[in-house]
């Protein structure tokens, strides 16, 4: 059992300690984070605006909407296990929330918009940058619902829809591509943080 908590304890640390490195290597590596936006903003296709607008703003409807649906069908089918997966799709989400939340206040690296007036703002966006609050949570949801449902065909949309939102950050001007790879990372090391520590309290019970 002290293994098994050590362990959490491990991955958890090393989790942040990627973060770490990952914003150090952005504040040395500025040009090359703000050259690849500028490719990626700047020679964007326009006429897709409105394409990855309706992608960026799928992201809290499926991520609130993934756990409530499943647990509804729990209810209806009267199936535990079923309920059970909604629970642990909708902690990720959580989990993945706070963290993010807690790094924006920690690094409080502004938006690229507004240190870069050449960049094309083609969206909303308030709050700071690091890390990418949406990609974060499509990434969580998208892993999370891998995890319970590891079919090719739950994965594959699951990881093309997440990898879109991150794309489409950067697309419409409002975060570094260090911000999409730190929401990444973080979505999915939440939904496997939330999945080791679900297995570890359902031992205690036991």
């Amino acid at each position: 059992m002290e293994f098994k908590i050590s362990k959490e304890n491990y991955f958890t640390r090393n989790i942040f300690l990627v973060i770490f490195l990952l914003f150090t290597f952005i504040t040395n590596s500025q040009n090359f984070d703000i050259n690849t936006l500028r490719d990626i903003n700047l020679n964007r296709n326009s006429s897709l605006d409105p394409t990855f607008k309706t992608v960026t703003n799928s992201v809290v409807p499926i991520s609130l909407g993934t756990p409530v649906i499943i647990y509804a069908v729990g209810l209806i089918k009267k199936d535990s296990t079923v309920k059970k997966q909604a629970i642990f799709i909708g902690e990720t989400f959580l989990v993945s929330a706070f963290i993010t939340t807690a790094l924006k206040q920690i690094a409080k690296r502004e938006r690229p918009f507004n240190k870069y007036s050449d960049l094309d703002q083609a969206t909303s966006a308030t709050g700071y940058s690091f890390p990418s609050g949406h990609t974060s949570t499509a990434f969580a949801t998208a892993t999370s619902l891998s995890m319970e449902y590891p079919r090719w065909y739950v994965i594959v949309p699951s990881f093309v829809w997440a990898g879109a939102v991150g794309y489409s950050r950067m697309h419409l001007g409002v975060h570094y591509p260090s911000d999409v790879i730190a929401g990444a990372i973080i979505g999915s090391g939440s939904a496997y943080l939330s999945y080791k520590v679900n297995k570890w309290i359902y031992k205690r019970k036991i």
